[in-house]
C-alpha cells in the first residue's frame, strides 16, 4: 500500500536525522540553531509517522 511506502520512507528520514544530529553534537563547536532545526524536523516527521500509523 502507498501508505506503508510512506512509513517505510518516514521512518528512513527520521533515522537519517537521528545520525545526523549525533554527528553534529560530536563536534565541539556544534552549531546549536542547525541542531535545533534538524530536532524540529525530526519531531515533524515522528508526528507523521505517528499520523500515519493510527490511520493504517
Amino acid at each position: 500500500m502507498e501508505s506503508e511506502g510512506q512509513i517505510e520512507n518516514l521512518s528512513v528520514q527520521h533515522k537519517k536525522l537521528e545520525e545526523i544530529i549525533a554527528t553534529e553534537m560530536k563536534h565541539p563547536d556544534w552549531d546549536e540553531a542547525r541542531v535545533a532545526a534538524l530536532k524540529k524536523q525530526k519531531l515533524r516527521i515522528k508526528d507523521e509517522l505517528e499520523r500515519l500509523k493510527a490511520v493504517h
